[in-house]
Parts: structure tokens; C-alpha cells; sequence
């Protein structure tokens, strides 16, 4: 017993143990001070600051949330990222298993017959005899240098990147959705301009047509204003094409059959919903791929820790007991058997694997770092790219507007002259392009400052924040800070 004390003693020293890991520091980036181009951006009033899953219904759109309701259900994509992250916390739960004890128990009975003739067979022994055991073990290994506990740091920051990447595919296809449906509504409004001009073209040619029977106009004019409408058409055509590609990859989104998928026109105008832009220092809270990212490198950091552990002994205590019969009796004490002592391994010659392995270990945290920062800059990056096209989309749409009207006065006008025969219909047909042009550009534009819009949600990461990753388990984290 005084043995067995003074063994339990040592051990209970030998839990103290020292973390060879670096101490954990998020990787620095410059942070910009502020955004440019803020001011195209609606701010929002503070109460919005908070954070909104479904960021989308800011469109004021009730197609757009059903839709994306049945992404977040359906979207075999998002399953698959779900998937992945259920593994990742499987296998930090089961790093987690080696920081406790192990205990098994089994028992075996047998008859044996022994050959008489066996090699150094004692005379008196009998030829048939049991062999019957009752045996539990127990072991543990002792962590003195955290090996395993920096194993648990990177399995639960690998399984904290897993949820953020997990986030990070929901936003980046409710983003996608979002973008799809929006060009899809400004093709049904451009179809709807085609429509109508369609129209207005089919009147003029009835124009030339009675013209030209009364010998008034042109065959020139004829096939200009006959040109004019078939062009008119094969674009409605050309845009059937693009909505029916669109209509698709929307289905494909929320998981239903494309066949079996249909979206009817609507034309609608949708206000740019009022998102905070918020300070850049911010972003680093509220991008998931960025929060994926520093945690692959409190992943590298700790696995530098398991690297260098592997330099030092390893050390665990192992128990067994129980009993052995050649009969049935086995609960007897005096066939009760155990062994009680620790064991250790020391690497004396690896041909220089250990060092290689710390090597690698710290040129994937160096690796690991860069990635990080390069998400960073990229974020700032795409945040600023938004902006700047809402504001220059902005400024274009205006410039547009005040095109859209002199083209149509310039129309109207010649229209009037033509019919006044004071003018060729070449001036109509040119007038007619310009029209049409400046409509045309005016809904691209419009439709591409929602899209912008829909980027910028996205590059602010859309209302997620840090504060959503999933907490570790029961073991505390060392060097590991997660960001409020």
C-alpha cells in the first residue's frame, strides 16, 4: 500500500504537466480606419445593428423568402457542408476521449485437452484441465507535456472553423439566390420593355406599311421599320433563353427538379434594403470565413504543442486485475490476480522525423497565418468593391434617367416629322435605338445596384457574428480566445 501511494503521488505530480505550444495571438492586420464611397450606403438606424439571420426579407420580397426558406431546408450543397461539420465535432469529441481513463473488462473459459506427448510435459499434469479468467484494465496516459490537450485545443478550433465554414456556405448560396432571383426580375422587366416596344415598333410598321401603299414612303423605309421589329423580337426571344437558364439555377438552389420548377413574372420595384456598413475593425467579427480562418490557425498553433511533445517521454499508468481458474470458482480471492506499474517511451533515434514534423508543423501555422490575412484584405476588398459600384451604379442610373427622357422626347419628335413627311425614316429608326438603349441600360443598372446591394450584405457577412460559434465542450481551451 505504501507502494502503491507513493506511485499514485508521483502521478498526481506528474498532472501538473507544461504546454509546449506558442502562446496563442491572432495574426495582426492593418485595419483600415473607414470605408470610402459610404455615402450611397442607406444607414440603418442602431437598433438594425443587430444580428438578423434573415437578412433577405429587407427586399420586402415574399417569393424571395420562400425561396430561400426552402435553400436553408433543401440545398443539397448546404447539407453536404453540414455533413462535414458533423464530422469535424465527431472527431474533436473523439481527440477529446484520450484526456480521461480507459477502462475494459472481458473474461474467457475454455477446456483444453494437451497432447502426451507434448515437449517437456511433466508427468503428473493432467491432460485436461479449464482455463477460465475474470480481468479488468485499466490505463491512462499521463499528459505531462499536453500532447493530448493541444490535440483537444485543435480538434475543438478545427471543429469551430468547421461551423464557420458552415455558416460561410449558408451566406455565400443564400447570397447567390438572392443575385439570381434579382437578374431574374430585371430580365422580366426588360421583357416587359421588349413587350411593349414590340408594340410600339408593330405600330410604326403599319405606319410605313400605309405609306408606302400610298406610295408616300420608301421600300427602304419598309425594311427599316420591318427590321426594327423582327431585331425587337429576337431579343424577347434572346431573353426567354437567359430566364429559362436562370429559372433553372434557382431550382437547382432550393433543390427541386428544374423540369418541375417554375417562377411566373413579376415586375416590382425593390427598395435597397437599410444594412449598417458598420467600422471595418468589425468585419473581423462578422465574416465567417475570416473567423474559419483563425481558427485554422489556433489549429497550427496547437499542433506545433503536439509536434514537440513528441521529443519527451511518454508516460502512462496501467492497472489490471483480476482472477484465473481452471474451474467455475471465479470469484475466489485466492485466484485473484493483478499488476500495477507505469510505463515509458522515450525517443532516443528517429533519423530526424521528430524535428521534420515540428519543421512542417510550424510552416503550416506560417501558412495558416498568411491564409488568414489574405481572407482579411480580400474581405476589406470586396466590402470596398460594393460600395464603390453602389455609388458609380448610382451616379450612372441618374445620368441614365435624364438619357431616358431626351431619347423619348427625340422619338416623339421624330415620329411627328416623319409622319409630317418631313423627315426620312432612317431619323425614326435612330431615334428608336437610342430609346431603347437608354431603357435597356436603365434596368441593368438598376438590377445591378440590388445585386451590388445583395454583395455588400454578403461582404459584411450577412448579420453572423463570432458570438454564433459553437462553444467548446467541458475541457477548457488554452491559448485559444474566440472573439465576442
Amino acid at each position: 500500500m505504501t507502494r502503491l501511494a507513493a506511485l499514485l503521488a508521483g502521478a498526481a505530480m506528474l498532472l501538473t504537466g507544461c504546454d509546449l505550444a506558442p502562446q496563442y495571438k491572432v495574426p495582426t492586420v492593418a485595419v483600415p480606419a473607414s470605408y470610402r464611397d459610404l455615402a450611397v450606403w442607406h444607414e440603418a438606424t442602431p437598433a438594425d445593428t443587430s444580428p438578423r439571420a434573415d437578412w433577405w426579407k429587407d427586399f420586402n420580397d415574399p417569393v424571395l423568402d420562400q425561396l430561400e426558406q426552402r435553400l436553408n431546408a433543401e440545398n443539397v450543397t448546404l447539407a453536404a457542408a453540414e455533413a462535414t461539420f458533423a464530422q469535424a465535432r465527431a472527431s474533436a469529441a473523439e481527440v477529446e476521449s484520450g484526456l480521461f481513463p480507459q477502462l475494459n473488462v472481458g473474461g474467457a473459459l475454455s477446456a483444453n485437452r494437451e497432447s502426451a506427448k507434448r515437449p517437456l510435459r511433466g508427468r503428473n499434469l493432467p491432460a485436461y484441465f479449464g482455463a477460465n479468467t475474470l480481468s479488468a484494465q485499466f490505463g491512462y496516459e499521463v499528459d505531462f507535456w499536453d500532447q493530448i490537450h493541444n490535440q483537444v485545443v485543435a480538434g475543438t478550433a478545427a471543429a469551430q472553423a468547421g461551423a464557420a465554414d458552415l455558416a460561410f456556405a449558408r451566406l455565400s448560396l443564400q447570397a447567390e439566390l438572392a443575385n439570381d432571383y434579382m437578374l431574374l426580375r430585371g430580365l422580366d422587366a426588360q421583357e416587359d420593355l421588349l413587350q411593349h416596344t414590340v408594340a410600339a415598333y408593330t405600330r410604326a410598321l403599319d405606319v410605313v406599311q400605309n405609306r408606302y401603299t400610298g406610295k408616300i414612303a420608301s421600300g427602304v423605309d419598309l425594311s427599316r421599320a420591318q427590321n426594327q421589329l423582327e431585331t425587337a423580337r429576337a431579343q424577347l426571344d434572346d431573353l426567354h433563353a437567359q430566364r429559362d437558364v436562370l429559372e433553372h439555377a434557382i431550382a437547382t438552389l432550393v433543390a427541386v427538379p428544374a423540369p418541375a420548377f417554375a417562377l411566373r413574372p413579376v415586375i416590382h420595384s425593390r427598395p435597397l434594403p437599410k444594412v449598417p456598413a458598420s467600422v471595418p475593425s468589425a468585419l473581423l467579427q462578422r465574416r465567417p470565413d475570416i473567423a474559419a480562418a483563425e481558427r485554422r490557425v489556433a489549429v497550427a498553433n496547437a499542433t506545433i504543442g503536439v509536434a514537440r511533445a513528441a521529443f519527451y517521454p511518454n508516460i502512462s499508468l496501467n492497472l489490471s486485475g483480476g482472477t484465473q481458474s481452471t474451474g467455475l470458482d471465479l470469484l475466489s480471492l485466492p485466484n485473484s490476480v493483478w499488476s500495477l506499474g507505469p510505463s515509458l517511451s522515450l525517443p532516443i533515434f528517429r533519423g530526424g522525423l521528430l524535428q521534420a514534423q515540428e519543421a512542417a508543423a510550424v510552416a503550416a501555422y506560417n501558412l495558416a497565418a498568411a491564409d488568414y490575412r489574405n481572407t482579411v484584405l480580400t474581405a476589406f476588398q470586396e466590402v470596398q468593391d460594393a460600395l464603390a459600384q453602389l455609388h458609380w451604379y448610382g451616379v450612372e442610373l441618374e445620368d441614365d434617367k435624364r438619357a431616358v427622357a431626351a431619347a423619348e422626347q427625340t422619338l416623339t419628335m421624330a415620329l411627328a416629322l416623319y409622319q409630317d413627311g418631313a423627315t426620312s425614316y432612317l431619323e425614326v429608326v435612330t431615334a428608336q435605338e437610342a430609346a431603347l438603349g437608354a431603357e435597356q441600360l436603365q434596368l441593368q443598372l438598376q438590377t445591378a445596384y440590388l445585386q451590388a446591394g445583395v454583395r455588400l450584405i454578403r461582404a459584411l457577412g450577412g448579420g453572423w457574428s463570432t458570438r454564433d460559434l459553437p462553444a467548446p465542450d467541458a475541457t477548457p481551451l488554452r491559448h485559444v480566445d474566440i472573439a465576442p
